[in-house]
Parts: C-alpha cells; structure tokens; sequence
C-alpha cells in the first residue's frame, strides 16, 4: 500500500501471502530450468523519467525481505507472454502461473528498472490477448481494475485523478504513475487489495492502460504503472506480436462479463512466487 506525500511512510502492495494456500503444487520443481531474471532499464543520465504530479507516494517494502507471495499476471501475446508486477516477481527463487490446481513454473521474466512491471517471456499460451496502450486516459474517466485481492476474482472501478510520482522503499528513484481514486467493488468489499497487484487497469475505450501496483485503503486510492513505460518493457522484450482489438466498455455489466470471460478463458491467471530460503539464503 502507498501513502501520499513526500513525508509519509506507507506499506508495500505485496500480493496476499500463501500461507496455506500451497494446494497449489509446484510441478516439477526439482527439474526446472532454474529462473533467470532480466532487467531492463531505459535510465539514463542523459534521459531521466519523466516525473509525474504534484500528489507524490512513497511505497514501503516488505518487513524482511521477499516472501512466498501471490499476485495477478494476464496475457498480453497468446504464444504466452504475461505481464505482473516488479514487485510480485522481484527476489523469487521460482514463479509460476496458475494452471488449474497447479503453479506451471516459468523460467524467463523481464523486470523493468522504471516501473513497477514485469513480463514472463515463456508462460502458458493463451487464447486471447489483451490490448495495451501507452497513452493515459484523461482524468475523471473510469477505470476497471481486474485481478485477485485476497486470492479472490474482484472488479474495482475507479475514477482517474491524474499522473503522479512513487518512491519505492528507501530508493532515491522515483516512478512516474497513475493515482485513481476507489469507487465500488465486485463484489462488494473493504478488504485489503493485496493481490491484485500485476492485474490490468482497464481505460474506458478497453486498452490497458497499465499494471496494478498498490493501493491506499485509507484514502482509497490505486496506482497504476505508467502506460508508456508498460511499452517500453514489451518492445524490450521482443516477446509480443499480437495487436489484438480494443473494444471499448459500454456498462459496469459489460466489465463484469468481460472479466468473467477472460477467467474462464486463463487469459487473467493468478502468479506465485516462491522463495526458497535454502537457495536465497
């Protein structure tokens, strides 16, 4: 979670932990190629980050480091690219998608250094693929944030306030992001968001617009990656072709059916993150 202003602390959006969620087994844990990690980072002296707004965030890490976590991760090339969250794939000895009762373990991940995203270059195919975009909406649109806070399918709607700017932890970096502001649940509910980090935000014209981040509960606000940076690290890639067809929201209901589709279809999955302490040390 975040919280705004240049002189607050806040709480790292972690995906909700295991705990004794581990139903989900690991397949072939002891022969899988072990997890290599690239990074991208388009950083440079010469070509800062753009900064966001006035209203700025600052994102704590995790108390004692990486943990075995889970978070939200959907398709964005049907030969099995998935985008997430840095943060929900960052310092794991293995991450998998959910495939049934199972966690297919993927071995590739490219991290970008400039937000908070990542992308599975060797995860399971997908039938359908969701269209990106990197232009942001305008503020005061809605937005549809899909994915699994508390493990659980949720659909978040949300109202733009603008770009804004994110400190992670105790780095002197800061990421340009979009601040939204809560409007309702489905279904219903108060809880925390954990888990729905690496999960889509939808624009009103049906591209994503960028990737679930964190999020506030006491001032109900969501942040989103910047679109622009969520191309940079696909193109980087060199892992998605598809240009699949925006088609744009006509009610809350077509969200919800949507949603529902791309569940039933695995193009919206849920992502593990196993941290083996015997290997990481």
């Amino acid at each position: 979670m975040a919280r705004p202003g240049t002189r607050k602390g806040g709480c790292g959006c972690l995906p909700f932990a295991l705990a004794g969620l581990l139903l989900v087994a690991w397949l072939g844990q002891d022969i899988a190629p072990p997890l290599e990690i690239e990074q991208y980072d388009p950083r440079s002296p010469r070509r800062p980050l753009p900064q966001g707004g006035d209203e700025q965030f600052v994102i704590e890490d995790r108390p004692g480091g990486p943990a075995d976590s889970m978070g939200t991760a959907f398709a964005v090339d049907r030969d099995g690219a998935w985008l997430t969250a840095e943060h929900v794939t960052h310092g794991c000895t293995r991450v998998g998608l959910e495939e049934g009762r199972f966690a297919r373990p993927v071995s590739r991940v490219v991290e970008s250094r400039e937000a908070d995203a990542a992308l599975v270059r060797d995860g399971l195919p997908s039938p359908d693929a969701l269209p990106l975009s990197r232009r942001a909406p305008q503020p005061g649109t809605p937005g549809y944030h899909m994915g699994f806070p508390a493990g659980q399918p949720t659909l978040v709607v949300s109202e733009l306030i603008g770009a804004a700017s994110a400190r992670r932890g105790r780095s002197d970096l800061t990421q340009p992001v979009l601040a939204w502001a809560e409007k309702s649940r489905i279904p219903e509910g108060d809880g925390t968001l954990s888990g729905i980090s690496g999960g889509p935000i939808f624009a009103e014209d049906g591209h994503v617009v960028g990737v679930n981040s964190a999020s506030t509960d006491r001032r109900g606000r969501i942040l989103t990656t910047a679109p622009d940076a969520v191309a940079r690290l696909t193109v980087a890639s060199g892992a998605v072709d598809d240009h699949p067809v925006a088609y744009p929201f006509v009610s809350l209901a077509d969200a919800e059916n949507r949603f529902a589709a791309w569940l039933d279809q695995g193009v919206i999955r849920r992502i593990f993150c196993d941290v083996d302490e015997r290997r990481g040390g």
